[in-house]
């Protein structure tokens, strides 16, 4: 089976745009099934078989049985490598009985797709699964009632398989699909809710499936932004601020005169210029002369955890229970530690890019985003213009992780392609990545916890500032605790911050996973124990249980710089565990992860493989947030603008990893595509430990700082 099959990426083939009333649009998309479909109740409206499941005017998605017997899904939701164009496929053809390879996924272009918030937080499985499921039984009755008429029988006495509904007690009684759509608009409301099918109906769901964008990707045939070519393009490349807050004061661009074929586009203080060669726009950006008035700077990448409490303002009540000072009184030991984390940056494999054109009054872009609608309403309100006349079509994204939520390049691209008038390719820099990338705050956690002689932990108040509060919601039994979250208003950080895979939980789990590991040491039980004897969620000791037999706990300890470390989590609903083995040079302070085992209850598993490829690449990414990746800056100026100086996980570093998925197939499915990343600095902090009897207090944990804690301690 050719599993690219089911991978729309033109859609060149639907030509009517979703300007027109929606209602229209669906009316002209010819023959066939159509279940539209959005989250609330089911109704019915007009033109074909339009099943509506909505909470407002707006539709999130909808399917559509076409009358060669293909599916075609409609989403606003995006593929960037997380591996929902599979998914998503696979829970539809289950529900509606077709094969895998009849599946066109169609996402985020705003012109035929119906509006999405955006693809984030790991929420597309979770909210967009089930209603697609449901819309997929709801076409497959609908099908079967046909059946029914076309074959005159009873429906009780039909069943679907392959596209086909055939007669229970004659096979060779039968109709496709194909054959009851063609030549119809159907309009047929259902007389029920039809349900949808138990695990053990399962034929397409929980198998395990090569991604549907593979073929694709390794042959280079996937089309990104960048990989965009119009007639008469021009590549722009944009004058830049040498810190953030900067105020251009002067400019000359004499020295472009010379420069064959160059254009300039100026509007205010935004400067560019155009030219047919990327090279050449590149190396005449440069010639320009500029002078900025740059802010005093406030705090560096040394300071800036004293300067953020020092402006912490408000405070949110997280969670609380019984009463701290009584807590304090019941405690033998108290421990009182302060955790920080530096900025972290995106560093995704494909910069911002963005492609524009005009065609008369409309602008049509492709655009490296999570949010195809949204860029849509900023061009539209950027360039002053009808958002029926902004089209975003869909492409791959080289990577997310949160940075493509904000679409400055897509709105800097509009910009010059109006000026200019002519088609434009904006595709940012490394530099100009580092500097505008909406960088992971930094962060403190303080904590101050207690626990009597025979381990039992009987005081926990947390507080957490700039992070947020996802991920510090305890699972832990402690009768007396607080959890407060710290932050303030503008201006506390020195320039644009946001969500970063799984935001706040990688801090917030790294802090608490930390002071967890430090009072079973200082009660003098085992790590694994000591979480065990104080946990009170099920979910959270099945998972941490089936690690701990994965990893073979406990470890036959040997001598040399080996180590072992726990951490648990949860987030998007999944609940994580994971155990590390590490080896540390005490001389030099490096690291190597040997191995990692991640056990992971994250519901109804759709894709197996699916779902492992994700834990692989969160532990791997998470490698570098816990021991290299850094930001350097004097306040707005980003010193850190390149990879010879922002450190990613190496190949080399890879360790071997385990991973176990909880058979819960009978849940809800849960977040799978950033879990598995946030206990991966607590983990290897907690090994660390292990191995040297150094405890590090800082993300990352540099090779210096190892060595500092080691001489320390």
């Amino acid at each position: 089976m050719k599993k690219d099959k089911y991978l729309k990426i033109d859609s060149s083939d639907i030509n009517t745009p979703f300007a027109m009333d929606r209602r229209e649009f669906l009316k002209s998309l010819g023959g066939g099934i159509i279940i539209v479909f959005s989250i609330g109740e089911l109704s019915v409206l007009g033109g074909g078989i339009l099943t509506k499941v909505q909470e407002s005017s707006d539709l999130n998605a909808y399917l559509r049985v076409k009358e060669d017997g293909r599916i075609d899904c409609y989403t606003g939701k995006i593929e960037m490598g997380q591996g929902v164009i599979t998914s998503l496929a696979q829970v539809l053809a289950d529900e509606l009985e077709v094969s895998l390879d009849q599946v066109d996924m169609v996402m985020g272009d705003t012109e035929l797709c119906p509006y999405d918030a955006g693809t984030w937080g790991s929420l597309t499985t979770r909210f967009f699964d089930p209603i697609l499921r449901a819309a997929a039984a709801e076409a497959r009755a609908v099908l079967i009632e046909l059946a029914a008429e076309h074959l005159k029988i009873s429906k009780k006495q039909l069943e679907a398989s392959e596209g086909v509904i055939y007669d229970t007690k004659n096979r060779k009684n039968q109709v496709t699909y194909a054959q009851l759509t063609k030549g119809k608009k159907i309009l047929k409301p259902l007389s029920e809710k039809p349900p949808v099918k138990t695990p053990s109906e399962f034929k397409i769901i929980g198998k395990p499936e090569l991604k549907a964008d593979a073929l694709a990707k390794v042959t280079g045939e996937a089309k990104y932004a960048g990989d965009i070519r119009l007639p008469g393009m021009l590549y722009a490349k944009i004058l830049r601020p040498p810190a953030h807050g900067a105020r251009l004061i002067s400019l000359d661009a004499s020295a472009l005169e010379n420069i064959e074929g160059i254009e300039v586009v100026r509007e205010k203080d935004f400067f560019a210029v155009l030219h047919k060669s990327p090279e050449i726009a590149g190396e005449a950006i440069n010639k320009v002369k500029a002078e900025y008035e740059v802010p005093e700077p406030k705090a560096n990448d040394e300071t800036i955890f004293k300067h953020l409490l020092s402006v912490a303002s408000e405070s949110n009540l997280v969670e609380e229970g019984g009463n701290l000072k009584e807590g304090r009184e019941l405690s033998d030991i108290t421990v009182e530690e302060e955790y920080l984390d530096g900025y972290v940056a995106h560093a995704p494999i494909e910069t911002h890019t963005a492609t524009a054109k005009f065609e008369g009054d409309k602008i049509t872009m492709w655009v490296s985003t999570q949010t195809p609608f949204g860029t849509r309403q900023a061009i539209s309100e950027t360039l002053n213009m009808p958002l029926q006349n902004v089209h975003i079509k869909q492409n791959f994204l080289g990577g997310g992780f949160g940075s493509k939520n904000y679409n400055q390049q897509a709105i800097e691209a509009a910009r010059i392609t109006k000026l200019s008038g002519k088609p434009v390719q904006l595709v940012w820099t490394r530099g100009e990545e580092f500097f505008y990338d909406m960088f992971r705050p930094a962060a403190v956690v303080k904590i101050n916890s207690g626990i009597t002689n025979s381990g039992k932990i009987t005081l926990w108040d947390y507080g957490v500032y700039f992070a947020g509060a996802r991920g510090s919601q305890l699972f832990y039994d402690i009768p007396h605790n607080r959890t407060m979250a710290y932050g303030s208003a503008e201006g506390a950080h020195p320039f644009g911050t946001g969500a970063w895979r799984a935001p706040a939980n990688n801090t917030n789990t790294f802090a608490r996973e930390s002071q967890i590991d430090i009072m079973a040491w200082k009660a003098g039980v085992d790590p694994f124990e000591f979480r065990l004897n104080n946990m009170k969620d099920e979910r959270m000791i099945r998972v941490l249980k089936a690690a701990a037999k994965k990893f073979g706990w406990p470890p036959v300890k040997l001598p040399g710089g080996k180590g072992y470390g726990i951490a648990c989590g949860v987030d998007a609903g999944s609940y994580v565990a994971q155990i590390a083995e590490v080896e540390v040079d005490k001389e030099t302070g490096q690291v190597q992860v040997k191995r990692v085992v991640c056990a992971q209850d994250m519901g109804q598993v759709v894709n197996p493989q699916g779902a492992i490829l994700q834990i692989e690449g969160c532990i791997t990414m998470g490698l570098g947030y816990a021991l290299t990746e850094d930001v350097k800056f004097n306040w707005g100026e980003v010193k850190t603008r390149n990879f010879n100086t922002y450190e990613i996980t190496r190949f080399s570093w890879t360790p071997k990893i385990d991973t176990v998925l909880i058979d819960a197939q009978d849940s809800p499915p849960q977040g799978g595509g950033e879990p598995p990343i946030i206990c991966v600095g607590g983990v290897i902090a907690n090994a660390i430990f292990d191995a040297t009897r150094a405890r590090l207090f800082q993300l990352p944990m540099t090779p210096e700082r190892i060595l500092a804690a080691i001489h320390k301690g």
